[in-house]
């Protein structure tokens, strides 16, 4: 079984990109959302596994859409990307429970690792506490 994976991304060049990367591996593109506001409609219909969430978009931010989901969704996976990373993005995305962070441009190997860390945050996060 293939995890779902929901791009939003302003450029069509990164969604091709990330599309390519992800073929022959465990996650398949079912999604691309070019607008946080689109992001959010899509979002309820299409019920991903996971999120790559721009934050520079069109309208809505990346950050903003990415907290209005998780506030519906609480258990919405959602990983931030941007070539805009300074220290309160990364602590704002963090507030707002992103499950992880990608630097623009990336590389296969780091968007695979980004997307594996957070779906297994998300099963840990989902995963009954031991009883003592």
């Amino acid at each position: 079984m293939k995890y779902r994976v929901m791009v939003v991304d302003d450029s069509k060049i990164t969604y091709s990109q990330v599309k390519k990367m992800l073929q022959d591996s465990d996650y398949e593109v079912v999604s691309h959302c070019r607008t946080g506001e689109e992001a959010l409609a899509v979002y309820e219909v299409v019920q991903p596994d996971v999120v790559t969430m721009d934050i520079v978009l069109p309208g809505m931010d990346g950050l903003d859409a990415a907290k209005l989901i998780r506030e519906r969704w609480p258990q919405a996976c959602i990983v931030m990307a941007s070539s805009l990373a300074y220290d309160n993005t990364i602590d704002a995305a963090v507030a707002i429970g992103a499950a992880g962070f990608l630097f623009k441009p990336f590389k296969k190997e780091g968007l695979l690792e980004a997307l594996r860390s957070a779906i297994a945050k998300k099963a840990a996060s989902n995963s009954p506490e031991d009883e003592v």
